[in-house]
């Protein structure tokens, strides 16, 4: 869900940040930041099959909706570490 800046305040004001905690405050960024920023589009998702071990994926569920992209973000956090190893 994409929200303006001042929802995400009001959200913050009312305790309910959607925010991460290490995300840095907008406008700290400083306005310089803001004439350059571009939208990114994230590249494209593949659908795979994939087999693996069934406690594995009880736990992700265990944690509730969004196992799937739980475990991407996971591969994609091995991936980025590998990255920066090479």
């Amino acid at each position: 869900m994409k929200r303006s800046l001042s929802e995400v305040e009001a959200l913050r004001d009312r305790a309910d940040d959607p925010t991460h905690s290490d995300a840095p405050e907008a406008r700290s960024l400083g306005e310089e930041f803001w004439k350059s920023a571009r939208v990114v589009m994230p590249s494209g998702r593949t659908s795979v099959h994939l087999r693996l071990d069934s406690d594995v994926v009880e736990w992700f569920k265990s944690r509730g909706k969004g196992h799937l992209t739980r475990m991407n973000a996971v591969l994609r956090a091995y991936v980025e570490t590998q990255k920066h190893r090479a």
